[in-house]
């Protein structure tokens, strides 16, 4: 399938939900997806079995609580994987107004943003498989009900590609995705093969570049940022980190001109060995990480880097249930659905 056939696919449910109502967009789900499609999504939500799961599980909760949900794409990108599969990738956020709880996330009565990844394999023009992590501690933040660790970078609202022009995407990826893969080759070998230099972190990033961490890890500006805020206390924390096609480990990898993408469910294994990162001790525990990127080289360097990891699994399983942890935070908050005049009654 080309990369266009792949894209035109999934264009109906792009188009209903760009402005978000109930039967459209569960038509549309209907329609694009296998009846018995396998989707995975970040947790609390799980691995459910096809598109009126998705829909009620996932989607119908959303916009109950946001009440006009809508989704804006910055990137969409499709290719066929090394192994012969038919992927589309998109990045954006849901964006509404909170007024009514949200997987007990308390409402602001505002605007709020929350950026998702989203993966879809495509069989015979029909979605048979998704994976999706949504930035649900991005939704924490905003209702200042976060209740783990402050985070290191900062905090935004995920911006679109600097040149724009990530709804347009086009073009052999070849070169891109080299510089991309060359670039974690040489991270992961740091450090049982050497210290820091040996990541060569100024051949592959560019001076400027900006890392889009998940909410919980935050951004961070260019390579000195990109240490301090992420790298340093996630190597202390766990050195060991292995990437990718080790039995249970699988990513699946395409590329659109100056763009790559790549989704894995999961694609990272990890020890919890040392201290500092997100507030976890040193448990000695293995986890598995899910983690969706999206990278834009510049100049045959990479300049941006989107990244989305389910941080909140890799608290339920080190036995930490973060959404007992928001209850306890906001029991003394009031509760219930926020009703805004339209500002000419009282």
């Amino acid at each position: 399938m080309t990369p266009a056939a792949a894209k035109a696919c999934l264009a109906p449910l792009q188009s209903a939900m760009a402005n978000f109502a109930e039967a459209p967009v569960r038509s549309c789900l209907k329609a694009v997806f296998s009846h018995n499609a396998d989707i995975q999504l970040g947790h609390p939500f799980g691995r459910l079995c096809g598109p009126e799961a998705l829909y009620d599980t996932a989607y119908a909760p959303l916009f109950a609580a946001l009440p006009d949900l809508e989704r804006r794409e910055m990137i969409v990108m499709a290719g066929t994987t090394p192994e012969g599969q038919d992927w589309v990738g998109i990045m954006g956020n849901y964006m509404g107004s909170f007024l009514a709880p949200w997987l007990d996330i308390p409402p602001t009565g505002h605007l709020i943003h929350m950026r998702f990844h989203e993966f879809y394999r495509l069989e015979e023009g029909k979605v048979t498989e998704m994976q999706a992590i949504w930035d649900i501690p991005e939704v924490m933040v905003q209702a200042n009900a976060w209740p783990m660790a402050p985070q290191l970078g900062a905090f935004l609202s995920t911006p679109a590609p600097m040149t724009q022009d990530g709804l347009n995407l086009s073009g052999d990826g070849e070169a891109a995705m080299k510089r991309v893969v060359a670039m974690l080759t040489d991270l992961c070998r740091h450090p049982a093969e050497g210290g820091p230099e040996i990541m060569q972190l100024e051949s592959h990033w560019h001076p400027r570049f900006n890392w889009y961490g998940p909410t919980g890890i935050g951004t961070a500006r260019g390579i000195a940022g990109f240490r301090h805020w992420h790298q340093i206390p996630f190597l202390r924390g766990m050195p060991d980190r292995k990437l990718d096609a080790m039995g249970d480990l699988m990513s699946h990898w395409i590329a659109e001109g100056e763009y790559v993408c790549e989704t894995g469910w999961p694609n990272m294994r990890l020890t919890l060995s040392g201290d500092g990162w997100m507030g976890l001790p040193p448990l000695g525990q293995e986890v598995l990480m899910r983690s969706l990127d999206f990278w834009r080289v510049e100049d045959g360097l990479i300049r941006e880097n989107w990244v989305l990891v389910d941080l909140l699994d890799i608290y339920r399983q080190v036995g930490i249930d973060i959404f007992a942890r928001l209850a306890e935070f906001n029991k003394a908050r009031p509760g219930g659905s926020i009703t805004l005049t339209n500002g000419i009654t009282s």
